[in-house]
């Protein structure tokens, strides 16, 4: 079969990486002329399926089973250290809502989060610690799993800004992993600004992500290597791509000073924003169209998801080339986007 992957985010990524090691023939358009460039560079890297259920569907907690497996087995430095959720004194009910709104968590109090926590030690009374989860580095797993397709020998085309007619007419699929570039093929889709920064500093080690709860801006730490922490973020329904607004900065420098005030000294490496693309029920979707697989909708989850979705794109792809009939096939990777079809789950 061969394959044509549109989009080099960490779907795009994952589902090329699914059929390459399906035996697939695989050709990855990406219109940045380098990786990177997208709301995957900028995401936080939580394999927390528990954690992101106190406000995200059911699915996208069942689909989130196998994402620590599926990048462990492709990713160096993928951490299985849980996540931790506190709050502030003044927001400690904050615990108690979240704690409603999901599962497999055990409570920890003061001296059992200094335990998993030794810089937090005597800065917050109550907490949740869930053990099943881990992370990664966004930037280095998309760099892992592109290194991963050259060696598979895929052709890999950055800086080609191709949507409904990429040039290779002679694909057996095309799989559409664009985001929110999508969106005029996909009107449903609808855009979240997200906003973070990277900051670094000596004076705080953490082991594992902490949300740090607040009822009007929950904000997560996530340390990366050599003293890196990636703070954010922030969910704005708006698609406006501009930089980091002077409010989002001060509300997650505030909540990073919150956790430890060791985060007033941080050198600030980066400020970002981008939009991720989501339906309006914050499930992803895998569609297909006129002979082309549409995967998108990952919302705040593409890191936890992108395994899931991959597998799935890949098995459509190979019904889908399967079931084609030898004269049409030349002609799927030029087709348009007709209205009919359905959603697929």
């Amino acid at each position: 079969m061969r394959a044509t992957v549109i989009g080099g985010g960490v779907v795009g990524l994952a589902t090329a990486t699914e059929l390459c090691e399906r035996g697939a023939e695989v050709t990855l358009y990406e219109r940045n002329a380098e990786l990177g460039g997208n709301a995957s560079w900028l995401a936080g890297g939580m394999l927390a399926r528990y954690c992101e259920g106190e406000s995200a569907p059911e699915s996208v907690v069942a689909r989130g089973a196998g994402a620590i497996d599926w990048w462990a087995r492709r990713a160096p430095g993928v951490a299985r250290e849980g996540s931790l959720v506190v709050a502030p004194p003044r927001d400690v009910s904050e615990i108690e809502r979240f704690a409603a709104r999901t599962r497999m968590w055990e409570r920890v109090d003061a001296a059992a989060i200094g335990e998993l926590e030794p810089d937090l030690a005597g800065r917050f009374r109550k907490g949740l610690f869930f053990a099943e989860e881990g992370h990664v580095d966004p930037r280095v797993a998309m760099q892992a799993l592109l290194l991963g397709l050259k060696r598979r020998r895929a052709t890999l085309c950055f800086g080609a800004d191709v949507g409904l007619e990429p040039p290779r007419p002679s694909a057996d699929v095309v799989v559409d992993c664009r985001g929110w570039a999508a969106r005029a093929a996909l009107p449903e889709l609808r855009g979240v600004r997200g906003e973070m920064l990277l900051a670094r500093t000596r004076e705080i080690s953490l082991k594992r992500p902490v949300r740090l709860l607040h009822p009007r801006l929950p904000v997560y730490v996530a340390p990366r290597a050599d003293g890196v922490f990636m703070i954010g973020a922030t969910m704005i329904e708006s698609a406006d791509k501009g930089g980091v607004s002077v409010r989002s900065a001060i509300e997650l420098l505030s909540a990073a000073y919150a956790l430890h005030p060791a985060f007033g000294e941080a050198e600030i490496l980066e400020m970002c924003a981008d939009v991720r693309p989501a339906f309006p029920d914050n499930e992803p979707r895998i569609v297909e169209r006129g002979g082309r697989i549409y995967v998108n909708g990952a919302y705040r989850h593409g890191f936890l998801l992108a395994p899931d979705l991959a597998r799935r794109a890949a098995e459509m792809a190979a019904r889908l080339a399967a079931a084609a009939p030898e004269e049409s096939k030349k002609d799927l990777a030029l087709a348009g986007f007709p209205s009919s079809g359905e959603w697929t789950g």
